[in-house]
């Protein structure tokens, strides 16, 4: 009987480590895939010039990495500000494209330096895509939301699953499109974003509109706001050049 029941403990401690280590790794940090969201604050009179000399020159940055999304922030954040997102292999290849852009005398004679005094400020974070999001694909072109939350610390393990029932509970609805979740190794840690699809503002608020309505979803946020400390959401506008529109 002594031995059946460790032989049971072992197993159920080897569940619950199977189950925290599909939230707290999963096959895309082990494979080590990444993307750093870049933010950089412009000065108010300089974002047209800004935006204007990155579409004329972006393709020498993006022959050295592959840039996912390019946005303005339209509402919900501070206004005059890029974001976007580029991924890379792992950490080696990323320092490997920064250690290659310092030598493009093209990107650097030709943008970085003379877009240098157009930058008030610049923020740069790394994340994963949780390991049961893969980057989606938007139907046609749209607009996007940023929902990012600050959880409570303990990281997947802890508040995984009902956050992935929070953010399904959504997507079911129909009215958005996941596009990715992303979790921050380096910044601000224990943050979450949350990237949507949404075909304009007025279709979102009123597909919120049903979805507040729906118990399904209530339940589903209910259960995952246990673990949450903060959430803000910012209103992204892709420009012409950006993959994602």
């Amino acid at each position: 009987m002594l031995a059946l029941r460790g032989s049971l403990r072992r197993l159920s401690q080897a569940l619950v480590h199977q189950v925290c280590s599909s939230f707290t790794t999963g096959h895309r940090q082990q494979e080590g895939t990444l993307y750093e969201f870049c933010t950089y604050y412009l000065k108010p009179a300089n974002v047209e010039e800004f935006l204007y000399n990155f579409k004329k020159n972006v393709h020498l940055r993006t022959a050295h990495s592959e840039l996912v999304g390019y946005w303005t922030v339209g509402f919900g954040g501070r206004i005059n500000t890029v974001f976007h997102i580029w991924k890379y292999d792992n950490f080696a290849h990323r320092a490997a494209v920064y250690k290659a852009l310092a030598k493009d005398e093209d990107w650097q004679e030709q943008f970085l330096i003379p877009n240098l005094p157009l930058i008030d400020k610049q923020e740069s974070e790394i994340t994963y895509l949780v390991p049961w999001c893969k980057i989606g694909t938007p139907p046609k072109e749209g607009v996007y939301e940023l929902a990012t939350f600050l959880m409570k610390p303990g990281g997947p393990a802890l508040w995984g699953e009902a956050f992935q029932r929070a953010v399904n509970a959504h997507a079911d609805q129909g009215y958005i499109k996941l596009i990715g979740v992303f979790h921050a190794e380096y910044g601000l840690l224990n943050r979450v974003h949350v990237l949507w699809w949404c075909e304009n503002a007025d279709a979102r608020a009123a597909g919120r509109r049903q979805a507040h309505e729906d118990p399904r979803v209530v339940s589903a946020v209910r259960e995952s706001v246990n673990y949450l400390d903060v959430q803000q959401n910012m209103f992204l506008i892709p420009w012409s050049f950006s993959p994602l529109k």
